[in-house]
Formats: structure tokens, sequence, C-alpha cells
């Protein structure tokens, strides 16, 4: 009777570390995007533009400097993919977004959404370190999870 008690305590003390480590891997990682937006948000919020009406202010998706292989790409290259970019986070949105007469059904995103948007939509607003987008209410075309999931092409 102990021997199998032991071999229960065992099996269930090996098996819940391992799924445990994983799942704290993942909310680490979760946590960096959370704690980078913050930080945005705190140090970049006053220069930020205030959209207006039922628009969206949209931070594009930045590739990681580094590929999985090791190269560095260059920062022409880096512009391009950022200029290219189909996803972006939710900054900011208008008092008129997803109004009850256009969208009965409720918001398409919320503020700190991953969002899919067209190549070329919304206006382009320079800003210290990089770009960000006023997209309309209607440009957002699906939410996503993690933007490194999508496969980002220029």
């Amino acid at each position: 009777m102990k021997l199998k008690q032991t071999e229960k305590i065992l099996s269930d003390s090996t098996q819940p570390k391992i799924k445990l480590a994983l799942e704290e891997k993942y909310k680490q990682e979760d946590q960096k995007e959370i704690d980078a937006y913050e930080r945005l948000k705190e140090k970049e919020s006053d220069k930020l533009p205030n959209p207006t009406g039922w628009r969206i202010l949209v931070l594009p998706f930045k590739m990681p400097e580094k590929t999985k292989g090791g190269i560095f790409l260059g920062q022409d290259t880096l512009e391009r993919q950022q200029v290219a970019s189909t996803c972006g986070l939710v900054l900011a949105m208008g008092p008129h977004c997803y109004d009850k007469s256009r969208y009965p059904e409720g918001p398409w995103c919320k503020k700190g959404d991953w969002v899919i948007f067209a190549r070329y939509a919304g206006s382009r607003i320079q800003i210290d370190g990089g770009e960000v987008r006023l997209l309309n209410d209607d440009e957002v075309l699906a939410t996503i999870e993690k933007p490194e999931d999508i496969l980002h092409q220029y």
C-alpha cells in the first residue's frame, strides 16, 4: 500500500513541475509585454496624439533586431518591416469608436489588444523612437494574442 502511495507522490511531483515551469515561462513572457506597454504608456503618453472621433491610435509591431539564427538585421530593414507591418498594439481610442448605432454587437477591440490591419492602412505619424498609426475603427481586420505568431514580411 505504501509503495503505491509513494509511486503516486513521485509521479504527481515530477509531472506538475514540468508543466508549471513551462506555464511560468509563458507568464513571464506575458508579463514582459505588459511591463513594456506600461513603461511606454507612462514615459511617452504625453507625446502621443489623442485620437478623435472614430479613430484608433496603434503602435505597429516591431520585429526583434536579431533573428533566431543569430543574424542582426540592419536599421533600414527594421524600418521597412515596421512600415509594412500588419499588426499593432492599440494605445488609445477616440470617443466615438464602435458606437452602438454603427456596431450594435459591440467593439471589435479595446485598448491593449493586438490587432491586424491592412498593410498600408491609416495615417503614419513619426514619433521619437518610431511611428504610430491612426486607423479608422472599421480598418481593424482581426485581433490576435501574440504578434510573433504572424509571419511578418515586407
